[in-house]
């Protein structure tokens, strides 16, 4: 058998009994691997690097080292849930980077989707490898790499933006989800304690934000989409949609057009609401969100959000369109 291949006596992790039968042999697994070594992992605050550093901190304890690289693209509160949870809830030997201008600078002007997703990658990769120069004796390097990574991208998960690390730091990974479906992993996730708005958090892009900011990013423009989105998913979870619509978030594109505040014209963006269900995300359709709720949320996005005058509603499945707009 493959050493990628999911064995096909594996039970589907359903329910919290089968879920801490997992944890259990995971455990005993990694301190077979990992002995008195040490280990790092890219801890983003997704639910896959979360659940992996919630196993190892159960597993080795210090012996693992997080790096969470806040690159300005998260939504709003991230960087702060990941150093509360892991650092403060769970003793982590967490590293946090504050490499928010170092991103921006470089994503400044580019406005091209595909290379500003290269720019955000390479970026992440260097700035990682900068982290992990810095410390000494890591012979293993963890990564949250599920099922369906191995079988659409192979055996490295390239989008976790640390399969380009320099050959000469020789790490060997440690990947205890690499067999597990993301349904599997959130079950796991919530037997290990994580906050459930980590663990069932929706789909986010690697690039973040920076897909959301349609066109060359700016910080005022990035701003604002990271304060609609989060006055949206506040409104979800106050009306009952926060389980029942796959993904839902804001975009920001690069034009503006007149409205009026406080009697006085403006000159201000746009904020485009998307909310879609999927199964697969190869096609999706578009919520139907009750019209006084979208009333609601426009009211306050054009009062408190700085920069924006008008609320669009995605009406767009896909296909024709994507689930993200870059």
């Amino acid at each position: 058998m493959a050493n990628n291949v999911r064995p096909e006596t594996m039970e589907r992790i359903t329910t919290p009994e089968l879920a801490r039968a997992f944890i259990a042999e995971q455990l005993d697994a990694l301190r077979a691997q990992i002995g008195d070594k040490k280990v790092l992992l890219a801890l983003s605050g997704g639910v896959d690097s979360s659940v992996v550093a919630a196993l190892l901190i159960k597993a080795v304890g210090k012996q693992l080292t997080c790096v969470h690289v806040n690159h300005g693209l998260l939504r709003k509160g991230e960087p702060e849930q990941v150093i509360r949870v892991f650092r403060d809830e769970m003793d982590a030997n967490l590293v946090y980077v504050d490499a928010v201008d170092r991103f921006l600078d470089k994503l400044a002007g580019v406005s091209e989707p595909e290379r500003k997703r290269k720019i955000i990658g390479a970026e992440f990769i260097r700035v990682f490898e900068e982290e992990a120069r810095k410390l000494d004796g890591i012979e293993f390097l963890a990564q949250g790499t599920i099922y369906p990574d191995i079988l659409e991208s192979g055996p490295v998960k390239a989008h976790h933006n640390v399969g380009g690390l320099p050959e000469d730091l020789q790490f060997e990974l440690v990947e205890p989800l690499k067999f597990l479906y993301k349904d599997e992993v959130r079950v796991v996730g919530h037997e290990l304690g994580l906050p459930d708005n980590m663990v069932y958090r929706q789909p986010f892009p690697g690039p973040g934000l920076g897909v959301r900011c349609v066109g060359a990013i700016t910080r005022d423009r990035l701003e604002a989409v990271r304060e609609s989105d989060a006055i949206l998913r506040e409104e979800f979870a106050k009306n009952g949609l926060e389980g029942k619509v796959w993904q839902y978030f804001t975009i920001v594109p690069d034009f503006k057009s007149t409205g009026i505040k406080d009697g006085l014209r403006t000159y201000d963006w746009p904020v485009v609401i998307r909310a879609v269900n999927t199964r697969d995300a190869v096609t999706a359709t578009v919520e139907d969100v009750p019209f006084a709720l979208l009333q609601h949320i426009t009211a306050r996005i054009t009062s408190e959000v700085k920069g924006v005058n008008r609320v669009l509603f995605d009406l767009t499945p896909k296909p024709s369109g994507t689930i993200e707009w870059e």
